[in-house]
């Protein structure tokens, strides 16, 4: 499928904009939306992408970082700056570095080439789950037994509050906001620490190791915090489901 051809309705929920220029990826990735009721728009330059996205109501979409017109990581920045939709990053390139590269210029989450269609189905439902809300000083944000007033500053397991330190509190607050995704040392250190700490990695270890000894306080033992090593943590959205 072209550009000139690419599906004619319009943008709504259910619907995912495929910026890829492989023919086979792309047949790929259509089959697989089609079949588990995805509207499948697609195409196939940085240019036409941007075009794309009034209205921008889309459920998600779905980058590869190699396009003929322009750099994916600088589309991803751009992107950022006109929609809130998820974005998904496919790539043949599994470097740390460029997975840290896209995380911290916007992705939702990253999938290497070759992937199977279970996991990239899983992806999108849980980027999905994650629906944008203002941010509120008064927020009460909550995932599955995990839960945090903002106002109050309390956070709770299960319904048991939670001895958490000043830095705990943040790093737990920024994670709920970001249920699911994927956030880098750097992103971590320049939202709970401040700009100055760009450096100071070790940081965001000692005390991401204390929060996931709290948070696995429980008879259960569940661990709510995974690591994707050498590039940052995920608060977990997906207990008890399999990719």
């Amino acid at each position: 499928m072209t550009e000139a051809s690419a599906t004619r309705t319009s943008a709504k929920v259910g619907s995912v904009l495929v910026i890829e220029d492989d023919y086979a990826i792309r047949k790929f990735l259509r089959i697989i939306l089609e079949s588990n009721d995805y509207t499948c728009r697609e195409v196939t330059t940085a240019a036409a992408a941007i075009d794309q996205l009034s209205p921008p109501n889309y459920a998600a979409i779905i980058l590869d970082l190699g396009l003929p017109d322009r750099d994916g990581i600088d589309l991803l920045r751009e992107l950022r700056q006109l929609c809130r939709t998820p974005v998904i990053v496919v790539s043949a390139r599994g470097q740390k570095s460029i997975k840290i590269d896209a995380l911290d210029a916007g992705a939702d989450d990253y999938l290497t080439k070759p992937f199977g269609a279970g996991e990239l189905l899983a992806r999108l439902r849980a980027v999905r789950r994650r629906q944008p809300t203002s941010e509120s000083d008064n927020a009460v944000l909550s995932s599955g037994p995990i839960a945090i007033d903002v106002t109050r500053h309390e956070a709770t397991l299960n319904g048991e509050r939670l001895n958490l330190t000043p830095i705990e509190f943040k790093l737990l607050h920024a994670m709920l906001k970001n249920v699911g995704r994927v956030l880098t040392h750097q992103s971590l250190l320049r939202e709970v620490w401040g700009p100055g700490y760009a450096g100071q990695k070790h940081y965001v270890r000692i005390y991401m190791n204390s929060l996931r000894r709290k948070l696995q306080s429980g008879p259960a033992r569940r661990s709510y915090i995974s690591t994707e090593v050498g590039v940052g943590y995920r608060l977990r959205d997906d207990i008890g489901e399999a990719y």
